[in-house]
């Protein structure tokens, strides 16, 4: 497990550290003294504490630069004013702690974090377990499952949409759906969406990191239903 303490006061990287080390003393811990200096690092990291209000960049921006690279990362800000909350969501936040750091709060944060680094290490297992293998013109390709954004139904063929292309073939969305699991969602009768790639969405789209699809007035409630499982399921 990697933990990357991002704070310019030294005292307080040190008393992170220290809480962290108290919890999980197997834990391998990065310290980085402005966010400047986490962007250039290419130290892979697992959970992040993030102070927010930092000489240089704010957390805010570097959480946001980071959320491109990485969508799994577990961030937990690090505050001393409470007005930053709702903005720690929008980014994506795990969770947020307010200066001065309460023992039992640091604890009980700390601790669902792993849950949640371990539940992701397990989903990632699974996922990596489901793939389709596409034949077509006689070219064999594998797909990750987890990797689709979603997927649609366009002149017989069904279309998956990833995030860095698009590819085709003639197959039922019904077998796809099947194959996909929990972390999916079909919304309208020609589209399948992967939870994963969700960024906002009303009564009529749904919109996702890369695309939009159309949601079925009847679709809704149960969308919004299930989401929050999985969302919950997450943290």
């Amino acid at each position: 497990m990697r933990i990357a303490i991002c704070d310019d006061e030294k005292n307080i990287r040190e008393l992170i550290g220290n809480k962290v080390t108290k919890q999980y003393p197997e834990a391998e811990i990065a310290f980085f003294s402005s966010g400047e200096e986490l962007l250039l690092s290419d130290w892979r990291i697992d959970i992040l504490f993030l102070d927010i209000q930092m000489s240089g960049r704010n957390g805010m921006e570097i959480a946001k630069e980071l959320r491109l690279k990485d969508k799994n990362m577990i961030i937990i800000f690090v505050t001393a004013v409470e007005e930053y909350v709702f903005q720690a969501f929008d980014v994506g936040a795990f969770h947020y702690i307010v200066k001065p750091i309460d023992d039992t709060k640091f604890a009980d944060v700390i601790h669902r974090a792993v849950n949640e680094l371990n539940s992701q290490t397990q989903n990632r297992k699974e996922s990596e377990e489901k793939y389709l293998m596409i034949h077509n013109g006689g070219v064999h390709t594998k797909i990750e499952i987890e990797d689709i954004v979603y997927a649609e139904v366009f002149n017989r063929k069904v279309v998956i949409h990833k995030t860095d292309e698009t590819i085709e073939y003639y197959g039922k969305m019904s077998a796809l759906e099947a194959l996909a699991g929990d972390s999916f969602f079909r919304p309208h009768r020609a589209y399948l969406i992967n939870f994963k790639y969700v960024e906002k969405y009303d009564a009529n789209t749904i919109y996702l990191e890369k695309g939009s699809v159309l949601m079925a007035k009847q679709k809704y409630p149960e969308f919004v239903k299930k989401y929050m499982k999985y969302i919950q399921k997450r943290g």
